[in-house]
């Protein structure tokens, strides 16, 4: 199946979702089972075949009858009732009405009976009764190894398991799913288990690679083995499932086409939302609901986009002032949501006075299935029947069919490094099951630290959906909190995020016809490359299918393992070009970097420097963002971002074709076609920006066919209308375009004349750069920072090496290379200076290298670390390069205390006090920098007397990355453990308190009189 957005026009005509003919109410009852019903019992022979209609044929077998039924051409259903009598519990709540199904044929081949459309055939064998499918062309697509079976609650279905065959599917499975499921067992039901492991939002629905998908239409828990055999059950004593051919876009396409193609957002809805209880927060003090707008205006002052805030966000918590509420929020260009925890009976109401989203809490559709489905149908009806808005709801726990009304969230997690790790393939996972929105809170609504919720952050910036949420944790999560570096690195990704919004939007309006939703997996979109369907892709996804995200989920500044398939990818950052496929080790991250890669021959739509979707105007320019390379193309979706007239026909599609060498030298040309279609609040008219990745400087540009004047510098062009102007130190070299205002109406074109494909005129001749991690600098002090040059396909010459800093420090630039031979690396140092205030911790350095033939840009991370210690030192008195803690901040001096700093009691082990030391909650992780000249570390360590006995935690020292000491477990009733660890000569050092029985209750660990012996 063709991406629209890339290939075709879409077609003219409504885009109507009919959700409202299809909410309809529960089917009827199942058949209890026979009492006599013997414990595993198999289809028998078939004893009769009846073709019903034109479509429908019955098989019997004794009792037992089969029945299978043609939607589609190529989908079908087959149905098993052990007694003869046929069953439909899901009734009219996930199958929507389909239309008029084909004609189908039927022949008796004697030892089988053979069913048949155009596009497949389903044998059904006599003795005993098993199926197996194939494709016109007579390829098989699955076969029964030995017949259905059922026991008193449950049937079964074993397939063969081809040689290379994989699996995908099962819904949302935390921590896995954008690889194959081969060998694995995936559940598909609702286990309230929100982290690793869990499966919440199940859909009863797995894709093969040898072509075909498979959806059990039930509200029973499903078990997938995908072994050899391949068993597919469902815990109830009937078997009812669809099937579908063809590969894994049609799939996904057919099956969404059976139970609902996902809901289009609102534009709002792909902003990022924020969450938290107003109302007599327990967690915060007294508070009232119009409190939330001076966290709105909070998110506008520091320039933060936002789109939406739950302001209820917490068991108990009510709201007040509603209309007045959302009259607010509206001013700072937000809408507002409320968590049903109670229910939706008050729904009309809390729309009509401002509600537009719908946060559906698990405390009453959490046993899922029918409950969670008929939960989210009513809350997207609801904003909808009372309102002109589109329906807009999160939903845990959810089923088959809630693709179409909401965005499926993971549920309550804690912010860590591996929350990230196992988040990651989770989302991209589900959308082999059709679910196109699927988020979980940023940094999770527990525990997390600065460096995470940055981390989870910039990932999370690819998915349509995404909130943020408060009151939980020790401190509110919003991303302005942590102070710099943070908020400046977590705007810059959150404008990110708006500027794409264009791209988004269009990738969510392709998901409403296909089906498949902007984030995907390797697999889906690169079906025949074997390592998409193994580890070697887990920790990394497509967002579109131009933007590769591999996220950083490691407290490191290098990523390894990136794997890059078929095809040339950009560095998003650098502009440095990779060959697929391949393998990227070492990629420089620092923390304001996430590892992002563009595909060659992408072309981009952005709305650049918005803070809100709102911000846009009639003259408000639309962006292209290319990277040249062959013939491409892109469609933009648009609409009035809000109402539902869209689904009436009030939208517009604009094309742009870009064609391009496949490499090298040679002209470029964007062709812009006429916007199609109409929507209130249209731009007639709007002027163009358009960045082209080149790498080479064009003779000349044309727009419309006249010469657009070429400007002299950046400067320049930021202040001229038109014209254009080549930035060779813009990551490798991009030629910036400005059109005037022009009519959307008509078709356009840029041409570059005697440029180059993206990556520049000779592919490959640039330099690289790189640093090795863990670099370290003191503060006022010189210091050198060391970079590797390596030279391309060509001898580089004239080599200059510098460094961009922040303010007040001393950059001495690198003597410069005379020649680095092709192929080879060179070494150089340019020596740092950091300014005597610098704070210590992580800093992002721009690394810049201009030659003879190319500029080129790294951004790499190095250390400022504080003055070592000069003698025997407290630990409470030293500098934490890190402090992770469980709850709350860890305390100098105290005993751990709650979400405040120096909330704490006195340190008291076994009646002792302690004047100096550590608090600490499990999970706990306090890094100190001894530079080597600490010999020795002494403690006093055990759960704090405050506790009464609670807990269970162990101790542990670690130094430069090994493991010197670690304790016996420790109670709150155990004695004191005496800590004494020799150091030798370390420059680093992590102290670290783990919860040992994975309950984090009382886990208060105190390291107390913590001290180091240093010279």
């Amino acid at each position: 199946m063709q991406s629209p957005i890339r290939t075709r026009v879409a077609l003219a005509g409504a885009a109507v979702l009919g959700l409202l003919a299809v909410f309809a109410g529960p089917g009827s009852a199942q058949a209890a089972p026979p009492a006599d019903t013997p414990a595993d019992t198999s289809v028998g022979n078939v004893t009769g075949f009846e073709a019903v209609a034109g479509s429908v044929f019955k098989l019997h077998a004794g009792a037992a009858e089969a029945r299978v039924s043609f939607v589609t051409a190529d989908t079908f259903r087959i149905e098993l009732a052990p007694d003869g009598r046929f069953t439909d519990p899901t009734g009219s709540d996930i199958v929507l009405p389909q239309g008029k199904p084909p004609a189908a044929r039927w022949k008796d081949k004697g030892d089988r009976y053979e069913l048949s459309t155009d596009k497949v055939t389903l044998r059904a064998f006599r003795s005993p009764l098993r199926f197996a499918l194939y494709k016109a062309d007579g390829t098989q697509l699955w076969t029964e190894t030995k017949p259905l079976s059922w026991t008193k609650d449950t049937t079964t279905q074993t397939l063969s398991r081809g040689a290379t065959e994989q699996f995908y599917g099962g819904g949302m499975q935390n921590g896995r799913g954008n690889t194959s499921h081969r060998d694995r067992t995936v559940q598909a039901s609702v286990d309230d288990n929100w982290n690793d492991g869990g499966h919440p939002n199940s859909v009863p629905f797995y894709l093969s690679t040898a072509g075909y998908g498979v959806f059990r239409n039930t509200y029973a828990p499903n078990t997938y083995v995908f072994g050899q055999p391949v068993t597919a059950s469902a815990k109830e004593q009937r078997f009812d499932a669809y099937y579908f051919a063809g590969d894994a876009k049609q799939v996904i396409g057919d099956y969404t086409q059976l139970t609902g193609k996902p809901f289009l957002p609102p534009v709002y809805g792909l902003e990022p939302g924020d969450s938290d209880c107003y109302l007599h927060n327990a967690n915060r003090g007294e508070r009232h609901t119009l409190d939330a707008l001076k966290i709105a205006d909070a998110y506008k002052t520091n320039d933060m986009p936002g789109g939406w805030m739950l302001v209820n966000d917490g068991y108990g918590c009510g709201y007040e002032n509603l209309a007045e509420t959302a009259k607010g929020l509206q001013n700072d260009s937000m809408h507002m949501g409320l968590w049903t925890e109670d229910g939706l009976d008050k729904l009309a109401d809390q729309v009509k006075a401002g509600q537009r989203v719908a946060k559906l809490d698990v405390a009453w559709v959490g046993d899922g299935y029918k409950h969670a489905l008929d939960g989210c149908k009513a809350a997207y009806q609801g904003i909808e029947a009372n309102s002109d808005a589109r329906g807009f709801t999160w939903a845990p726990e959810s089923w088959s069919g809630a693709q179409r009304c909401g965005v499926q969230w993971s549920g309550d997690q804690s912010g860590s490094w591996d929350y990230i790790r196992w988040q990651i393939p989770t989302y991209a996972g589900a959308s082999m099951s059709g679910l196109a929105y699927t988020s979980g809170d940023i940094d999770g609504i527990f525990g997390g630290s600065p460096k995470t919720y940055t981390r989870d952050l910039q990932w999370k910036s690819f998915l349509p959906a995404v909130m943020t949420m408060d009151g939980w944790a020790a401190s509110d999560k919003q991303p302005y909190q942590y102070g710099e570096p943070y908020t400046s690195i977590n705007r810059s990704y959150l404008k990110l995020k708006e500027s794409l919004l264009p791209y988004m939007y269009s990738y969510a309006h392709e998901a409403t016809k296909t089906g498949v939703g902007p984030v995907r997996p390797l697999a889906l979109e690169y079906p025949d490359d074997p390592k998409a369907a193994t580890d070697a892709a887990t920790y990394e996804f497509l967002s579109g299918e131009d933007f590769l995200v591999a996220p950083v989920y490691q407290d490191t500044t290098e990523r390894n393992g990136i794997y890059l398939p078929k095809g040339t990818w950009i560095d998003y950052w650098s502009g440095r070009t990779y060959q697929g496929p391949t393998t990227v080790d070492h990629y420089s991250a620092p923390l304001d970097t996430l590892p992002l890669f563009v595909k060659a021959g992408a072309a981009v739509p952005m709305w650049p420097g918005i803070r809100s979707y709102q911000d846009r105007t009639a003259n408000s320019p639309l962006a292209w963002d290319i990277y040249p390379q062959g013939r491409s193309s892109f469609q933009l979706y648009e609409d009035d971002g809000v109402t539902r007239a869209n689904r009436t026909g009030a939208f517009a599609t604009q094309r742009a074709d870009v064609s391009a060498p496949l490499r090298g030298s040679g002209d470029v040309r964007v062709e812009v076609s006429a916007s199609k279609g109409e929507f209130k609040g249209k731009q007639t008219t709007r002027p163009y920006e358009l960045t082209l990745h080149t790498g080479s400087s064009p003779a000349k540009v044309e727009a419309q066919g006249r010469q657009l004047a070429r400007l002299g510098s950046k400067a320049a062009y930021d202040k001229a209308a038109t014209g254009w102007f080549y930035d060779p130190s813009d990551r490798g070299g991009v030629v910036l375009v400005k059109t005037a205002s022009l009519r959307t109406d008509k078709a356009f074109e840029v041409k570059l004349k005697d440029t180059s494909a993206v990556g520049g005129r000779t592919p490959g001749d640039r330099v690289t750069l790189a640093a090795a991690a863990g670099q370290e600098l003191g503060a006022g002090a010189p210091g050198k920072v060391a970079v590797d040059v390596t030279a391309g396909t060509q001898d580089a010459t004239g080599v200059k090496v510098s460094l961009a800093a922040p303010a007040g420090w001393t950059v001495t630039p690198a003597a410069a290379l005379d020649r680095v031979p092709a192929g080879t690396t060179r070494r150089v140092e340019v020596g740092v200076t950091p300014a005597k205030g610098a704070k210590p911790g992580e800093v992002t350095l721009n690394v810049n290298s201009t030659s003879d033939q190319r500029s080129s840009q790294q951004r790499i991370a190095v250390s400022v670390m504080p003055a070592p210690p000069a003698a025997d030192t407290w630990a409470s008195d030293m500098v934490w390069l890190t402090s992770s803690n469980g709850y709350g901040p860890p305390e100098r001096d105290r005993s751990n205390g709650e979400s405040g700093a120096a909330d704490g009691h006195t340190l008291t082990l076994a009646g002792k006090t302690y004047a100096k030391g550590i608090g600490a909650h499990a999970d706990s992780d306090i890094e100190v920098y001894t530079g080597g000249r600490c010999t020795a570390f002494t403690s006093d360590a055990g759960i704090d007397d405050e506790i009464n006995g609670y807990g269970e935690v162990a101790f542990s020292v670690e130094a430069d990355g090994k493991v010197l000491w670690t304790s016996p477990k420790v109670t709150g009733a155990s004695a004191t453990v005496p800590v004494n660890v020799p150091l030798g000569g370390a420059r680093h050092v992590h102290l670290k308190i783990t919860d040992t029985n994975n309950s984090k209750s009382g886990d208060h660990g105190d390291w107390a009189g913590a001290k180091f012996g240093c010279a």
